[in-house]
């Protein structure tokens, strides 16, 4: 199994990084995307995914860390993809989340620029997703990004599934599949093909049912595996193969040998 988006590089993991690891590799969870956030900590982000062979990063600017972007922060991202390149697998985590203060126009222009860079380093893009399913689809159009990549923590309507589809992407499976009440989610990842779809926890955020107020791990993604293939009319068996290939299929940068 492969985590596609997990926060392991946050200071919620800080005292027991090591042995998060160690329970991952023991369930089964063999590789973990770290998806960057802010420009301040794609160094330390790097020389992390350097010390442990299970992990692999991301770079990009999230929206919720907009506050005092500048375009220095661009040219920053597109020296790292240079520098990075061959072992970074994405750029992300980017997008829009319209629950923010901070100003549209400022989002909207970091996330079409990250969408030139990614396109320049022909690389795909993990996308945060906030009240905002159709500016982001407008503006991949728009764009004419070509890259795809994840539609992390996918929630939305089967329209806009089959939308991000058809553009290329794969949806983020995660925690929230594990509730009940969330019908609407859980419905339309039981209908969109099996080849769209990726694992994911989002950890230490997106805790699954009865862990609410607990901080969520990666060693809970046998956990929304299982949930997904209640879900889901394929055996067990191909679901999890497909998952893993489908991620790969979409990050082929994983498979990078380069590491500690």
């Amino acid at each position: 199994m492969i985590d596609s988006h997990c926060h392991l590089d946050f200071s919620a993991f800080d005292c027991d990084r090591a042995e998060v690891l160690a329970k991952c590799e023991e369930l089964g969870v063999r590789q973990i995307v770290i998806p960057g956030t802010q420009a301040n900590t794609w160094k330390r982000l790097i020389a992390l995914c350097g010390q442990y062979k299970q992990l692999k990063f991301a770079l990009g600017i999230h929206p919720y860390f907009l506050q005092d972007f500048n375009d220095s922060h661009l040219c920053l991202l597109d020296e790292n993809l240079r520098d990075q390149h061959g072992v970074v697998v994405a750029v992300g985590e980017i997008g829009l989340d319209y629950s923010l203060t901070i100003c549209a126009d400022i989002q909207e222009f970091a996330f079409r620029e990250q969408l030139v860079i990614a396109q320049k380093h022909q690389l795909p893009v993990i996308i945060h997703h906030r009240r905002s399913h159709n500016a982001l689809i407008r503006m991949l159009k728009q764009q004419k990004f070509s890259n795809a990549g994840i539609v992390h923590a996918f929630s939305g309507s089967l329209y806009e599934a089959e939308t991000y589809i058809g553009l290329g992407f794969k949806l983020g499976v995660g925690g929230t599949i594990t509730y009940p009440r969330a019908q609407k989610t859980r419905k339309v990842l039981s209908q969109v093909p099996l080849s769209s779809l990726v694992l994911e926890t989002d950890a230490p955020d997106m805790p699954i049912i009865n862990k609410q107020g607990e901080r969520n791990t990666p060693s809970y993604l046998p956990l929304i595996l299982q949930e997904l293939q209640l879900l889901r009319p394929e055996c067990a068996e191909e679901i999890q193969l497909a998952c893993l290939r489908n991620t790969l299929d979409i990050l082929p940068n994983i498979l990078s040998s380069r590491g500690r």
